[in-house]
């Protein structure tokens, strides 16, 4: 069994660091800092971070075959060209729900951005329920809606045969799985593949490994859960030293190290002296599996 390692690679805190990807492009990895309103870019090889603000909650990217990044922030899926820090709007969406915002998104195997929104709270602790819904934009920006009624659309991932897709709407505190047609790119059939216990709170953030298992990213439950979609069960934990646990990805050089964003917003002033490294991207090495290159968008 190998021996795991936890460390903080990025320090430069995050008020909700999310959406990790890796760039093997720049030997970085990209991720967004929701609540901060920027995309940012951790290179690996000089620790340098970069980042590009931009007008809007920024709740996704991912990569572009093209170059540059795909982004989904407020309610519209945009180009982002990293050299100019300019943000290119492909289309809005969602406009008569002024308080949704987009989430979590991924690109399927064939190049198209899937992307799912939530409603914010207007006040702590409350917000609209089922306003949310998931979308995917396809290569020649047709947006087709896959899912309505959605509380908070969050990780998403395809199995390695893609014919299952996973989804996470956090407030059912459960995975689900999807039968998904590749080439068309439609899901259908839905059912729960696991239901999080108590201690693991509420999942966030998922992606699969190069076994077929998925790890997803318990916010306010401090872990990262790996589970086996063949038998719904968990059977793996890493926890984790921040609380609100948001994300997960696979990189580094040969896939083998796990980054794991974090958040400090929803802490108050106590919880944040017992959490210091709260909002720091952590590297997790030694897991024994790697993960697989992430999909760029087809446009």
């Amino acid at each position: 069994m190998c021996s795991i390692k936890i460390e903080s690679v990025v320090k430069e805190k995050n008020r909700m660091g999310e959406c990790p990807v890796w760039d093997e492009r720049e030997n970085a990895l990209v991720y967004v800092d929701i609540n901060s309103q920027k995309v940012c870019r951790w290179n690996s090889v000089t620790n340098e971070v970069h980042s590009v603000s931009v007008d809007a909650r920024v709740g996704s990217v991912a990569l572009r075959k093209c170059g540059g990044y795909v982004i989904a922030l407020g309610t519209r899926f945009a180009f982002l060209n990293w050299e100019t820090e300019s943000v290119t709007t492909i289309a809005e969406l969602e406009q008569d729900k002024p308080n949704n915002r987009f989430n979590d998104g991924k690109v399927d195997p064939k190049g198209r951005f899937f992307a799912g929104t939530m409603a914010e709270e207007t006040e702590p602790g409350v917000r609209a329920r089922r306003q949310g819904a998931l979308y995917t934009l396809f290569p020649d920006y047709l947006i087709v809606k896959q899912l309505d009624q959605v509380d908070i659309s969050n990780g998403l991932d395809w199995s390695l045969d893609h014919r299952t897709f996973f989804h996470i709407d956090s407030l059912a505190y459960a995975v689900h799985a999807f039968d998904y047609d590749v080439h068309t790119g439609k899901i259908a059939c839905c059912k729960v593949l696991y239901q999080l216990e108590k201690e693991e709170q509420m999942p966030d953030g998922m992606c699969i490994d190069a076994e077929g298992k998925l790890w997803v990213a318990c916010i306010d439950g401090g872990r990262v859960i790996r589970i086996d979609p063949e038998t719904g069960k968990r059977i793996q934990t890493v926890k984790l030293p921040a609380s609100r646990i948001t994300s997960c990805c696979f990189g580094g050089r040969d896939y083998s190290e796990m980054y794991v964003t974090s958040a400090y917003d929803g802490l108050d002033k106590a919880a944040l002296a017992k959490e210091p490294r709260a909002g720091e991207i952590f590297k997790i090495t030694g897991l024994g599996v790697k993960g697989i290159p992430q999909y760029s968008y087809a446009a």
